[in-house]
């Protein structure tokens, strides 16, 4: 499903990602885990096209992206859920989903969509005509997911989907992205909370210093002694 070899970003001159591999399959749950400000937000934005790769081969579904805009992108497939959410927050619920589904012009199956994101967040349906600002941190999550779903994407990428909410709506929010995995979604999941995340990937990679340094099946990276003591604190 998607193929990153050799990615190199920089930030005006200054090195963020300098050598990044990852592979993920179809129907699969990828986790890219490592510490703060080690490159992970950078690597799901260079896929999605909002940051300019310096180098490196970005290939999804069999096609190269390095020529192909951010907004095209959807179009093909790729949908990010950003970290801090960012919905609209003076538009009400119902709307954020819509706008979800720009790229798409069949309004009878947005429609449908759209009462699916209800049933997936029944939150959502009790709150679809408030606006989206004044829900919780939690349930304006869901909103983000759902909006990334509303594109029909065939690979879903979530950066830091537990950021900023309660502990109560974590473990929500990861159960319904392994509810979204069974029902047939590729995921590419970039998360704070290294051990949630690896618990539910079916594969992982660390970063470090923009640097791919690690990868394994979730299980085999959870016993690996080296995380443990560099993540989990044992």
């Amino acid at each position: 499903m998607l193929q990153v070899r050799n990615l190199r970003v920089s930030y005006d001159g200054v090195l963020a990602l300098s050598k990044v591999d990852i592979d993920v399959e179809k129907g699969k749950i990828v986790a890219l885990v490592g510490g703060n400000g080690n490159g992970k937000s950078t690597t799901l934005r260079a896929i999605a096209g909002l940051n300019t790769a310096d180098a490196g081969q970005i290939i999804f579904d069999g096609k190269p992206l390095e020529k192909i805009p951010a907004s095209k992108r959807v179009g093909l497939g790729l949908s990010l859920v950003p970290e801090g959410r960012r919905i609209f927050a003076r538009l009400t619920v119902e709307r954020n989903l819509q706008l979800g589904a720009y790229t798409r012009r069949d309004a009878d199956e947005v429609a449908e969509s759209i009462d699916t994101m209800y049933s997936l967040f029944p939150i959502l349906k009790e709150r679809r005509y408030q606006l989206a600002g004044t829900m919780s941190g939690g349930e304006q999550q869901m909103l983000a997911i759902g909006r990334g779903l509303m594109a029909k994407p065939k690979l879903l990428l979530l950066d830091e989907p537990s950021w900023g909410i309660a502990p109560k709506f974590v473990t929500k929010v990861l159960d319904t992205i392994q509810l979204i995995n069974e029902q047939g979604m590729s995921i590419l999941l970039v998360e704070q909370n290294l051990h949630k995340a690896l618990a539910i990937a079916h594969h992982g990679y660390v970063i470090q210093t923009g640097c791919i340094v690690m990868q394994g099946t979730g299980q085999e990276l959870l016993n690996n002694e080296d995380v443990k003591k560099a993540y989990l604190g044992v």
